[in-house]
């Protein structure tokens, strides 16, 4: 009976990589109508899986070869439970070395340590998809993954910030034991894309004070609730991965609506561009011009806020 049990999961894992009801979608940028729907539990953990694979230093290729293995794996939840003592959202194994059962369950620590050994595979960006994610992963389908490419790519594209207001969230929360808030939104920030230029002065990851870099999220209040404010500036720089300045404030904005309803995030707004929860679906519209609105786009940040 067990064995069959873990049979009927394996098969189920393979064929539909999860499922469940909808709230947040993301689109291709080339126009053709391609589109990828999923939940808010999975729209969170894609985020982190990309701020941490963008906070490494790894292109977008290595971010769309972890998202295909973790939708594959676990369909993007954080499970406690896989084939033997497998955890997590990349179905990791304590006892083959992969971390305590505690630090795998932590969706950014699974996705720190996926990319610390795909960085080992020699050219993986190169690689076919599948070939790469079987060389981390060692599984007993290694063809699965190839099926995830496609998603992966419109879910990489967007989390990396290369295309602009692509993922959308209808921003609906229900219950949640989780902190909210903007001190929960820094928090997070900063557990995503840890040594990335978020960190605060003072803040440590892993143990290890980090200097403070420029810019950091700052707390501000508003009269329409609490805003976090990250600024992005406005220039050509480019980072270690290519990328520019404009592509990491996408990262950002589309990181925050990603958590929308685990953190209680009830606007973002970025480059003209504004989203809101509840409206229309979430979809991304064009900002105001004058006002408050007006001041947060021409100030060159990303501007998150909640609604407590």
């Amino acid at each position: 009976m067990v064995l069959c049990g873990v049979a009927a999961y394996l098969v189920v894992q393979y064929v539909t990589g999860g499922g469940g009801a909808h709230g947040c979608k993301v689109m291709s940028a080339s126009g053709d109508g391609t589109s990828y729907e999923f939940t808010p539990e999975q729209a969170g953990n894609a985020a982190t899986i990309a701020a941490v694979g963008t906070g490494r230093g790894m292109p977008e290729r290595a971010v769309t070869i972890a998202l295909a293995t973790a939708l594959q794996e676990s369909g993007l939840r954080n499970m406690e439970h896989g084939d033997r003592d497998s955890l997590g959202l990349f179905q990791q194994r304590p006892s083959q070395g992969w971390g305590t059962q505690r630090q795998i369950m932590d969706p950014a620590y699974a996705a720190g340590i996926f990319y610390a050994h795909l960085a080992k595979v020699p050219d993986y960006t190169d690689l076919p998809l599948t070939e790469a994610a079987q060389e981390v992963q060692r599984s007993g389908y290694p063809e699965a993954y190839a099926k995830h490419e496609p998603d992966a790519t419109l879910l990489a594209a967007a989390l990396t910030g290369r295309a602009a207001a692509m993922l959308t969230c209808d921003g609906r929360t229900g219950s949640t034991t989780s902190a909210t808030g903007p001190d929960a939104v820094r928090a997070a920030l900063v557990r995503d894309f840890g040594r990335d230029a978020l960190q605060e002065t003072g803040a440590e990851v892993g143990g290890t004070p980090v200097p403070s870099p420029s810019p950091s999220p700052s707390v501000t209040a508003t009269a329409q609730g609490r805003t976090v404010t990250v600024p992005v500036p406005q220039g050509a720089k480019v980072d270690a991965i290519g990328r520019g300045e404009r592509e990491r404030g996408w990262q950002l904005a589309q990181w925050a609506v990603a958590n929308s309803s685990a953190l209680h995030i009830q606007r973002v707004s970025y480059a003209g561009r504004e989203w809101t929860a509840g409206s229309g679906g979430g979809q991304w519209r064009t900002a105001a011009t004058d006002g408050a609105g007006g001041a947060e786009q021409s100030a060159g940040a990303v501007q998150i806020v909640t609604g407590q």
